[in-house]
């Protein structure tokens, strides 16, 4: 029924942007109208004085609550932007204030302050979804999907002018692992009668999540479209598969009771690529990248199967793969064994493999991530003693969200298409 509602919706509204334009002005603005509404009327000083305060109080106890969530308790393994604090103390401070609203007053005061409720806790959640830049429109926050079956047939007119992106099912044939759908983005040359021999980058997106958000939140199409633009159309094939299995799930790129997600990912998904497109020869012809867990999963296949991978793009990834405590993720993926978690470090994992005889790796952390951005110092270090050619790129005045990975991306992609053999190409 729920699928069958969000279906019907009609095209303008479920498209309709969500991170700027006319509906985020319009929802800023009625929040705005609706506190000025509640908080404009005749009140004694004193008890002026004692509202002020509470809405003040309030305010400030949802900057601590989101402190303790997430630099005490760490609930989402990531530091929230000052932006995201700062639009849940606007929001404690507009509960308040619809609170006190209720009391003592007209009834049509206590139905603005019942309606403005939930148009608070939209413009919270729209204001921190700008920060984090994860959904575009509607349809995004609704998961309703954007793309069907990936279409090679050869493109014609304006199709054959942007790059294609669309859905297959990789068989996990050797690794018995469950993934959801994958998404593949062709360039234009991709789509032609006879298409040229291709470069691949497989890349993954982090957890909680789906293929879906490289190009829904990461919006790395538009890149890949203007670097083909610019090249006759050629540009990296892009093989997003899933790691996870579902959103909430995490098996960390290895091999465990929690599921093959490694071989999947380094022996079906690429057997699956080399069956179905003309692509380049690995290593030197595929790289492999991805964002947050998905960071650290290229980190640890590309550094693992050098002979598979000649170039890596770990953005914000961790420096370790982690499913709860540590104590949970050896417990639970390691056998108990804690020497094995270790070896599963990307640094230990370089070390291992050292010396490296032709591997490139880019790092990337927004600037204002603090512990992401220590990582991947820490790693890039660990990656230049192996043998690696490796380097940092940090997104200024961003976090832990998809702005810093669009920048990444965009800044990477030049050194990553010049690695993958298409410098030059016109």
């Amino acid at each position: 029924m729920l699928r069958a509602w969000k279906e019907s919706m009609p095209a303008q509204f479920i498209d309709a942007r969500v991170a700027d334009g006319p509906v985020l002005i319009g929802l800023y603005a009625l929040a705005g109208c609706l506190a000025l509404l509640l908080l404009l009327r005749r009140l004694s000083a004193r008890r002026a004085v004692v509202t002020a305060i509470i809405v003040v109080s309030t305010g400030l106890l949802g900057w601590v609550i989101a402190w303790l969530v997430s630099d005490v308790w760490n609930v989402f393994g990531v530091s929230l932007t000052p932006i995201t604090r700062f639009w849940v103390s606007l929001l404690f401070g507009g509960l308040a204030v619809s609170v006190i609203s209720l009391v003592g007053t007209k009834w049509w005061r206590k139905v603005l302050a019942i309606l403005s409720v939930p148009v608070f806790l939209l413009a919270c959640a729209a204001g921190i979804n700008v920060d984090f830049g994860q959904f575009a429109t509607v349809r995004d926050a609704l998961g309703i999907a954007r793309y069907t079956a990936l279409d090679t047939s050869p493109a014609t007119g304006s199709d054959a002018l942007k790059g294609t992106i669309g859905t297959v099912t990789i068989p996990a044939t050797v690794s018995g692992f469950v993934p959801r759908k994958a998404l593949v983005y062709l360039p234009p040359a991709a789509r032609v009668k006879k298409p040229p021999v291709l470069p691949v980058i497989e890349f993954f997106s982090g957890q909680p999540g789906s293929p879906d958000n490289i190009f829904v939140s990461g919006h790395l199409d538009v890149v890949l479209d203007s670097y083909a633009a610019a090249h006759g159309g050629v540009a990296p094939i892009v093989v997003v598969p899933d790691q996870l299995g579902a959103p909430d799930r995490n098996p960390m790129c290895v091999d465990s009771a929690l599921g093959n997600s490694a071989t999947y990912l380094t022996v079906d998904v690429p057997n699956w690529i080399n069956s179905n497109f003309a692509v380049a020869a690995a290593p030197r012809g595929w790289a492999i990248a991805g964002f947050s867990q998905g960071g650290t999963c290229s980190i640890q296949l590309g550094a693992a199967h050098p002979d598979l991978y000649g170039t890596i793009l770990d953005i914000s990834g961790e420096i370790t793969p982690k499913r709860g405590s540590p104590a949970a993720t050896i417990e639970a993926a390691f056998g108990g064994d804690p020497a094995a978690y270790s070896r599963a470090a990307p640094a230990a994992i370089l070390a291992d493999k050292a010396p490296y005889s032709d591997l490139t790796v880019v790092f990337a952390a927004g600037g204002n991530d603090a512990k992401y951005l220590a990582w991947a110092n820490t790693l890039r270090d660990a990656a230049t003693q192996a043998g690696a050619t490796a380097s940092l790129i940090v997104s200024p005045g961003t976090a832990h969200d998809w702005h810093t990975v669009n920048y990444a991306f965009t800044s990477a992609l030049p050194l990553i298409a010049a690695r993958l053999g298409l410098t030059g190409v016109s």
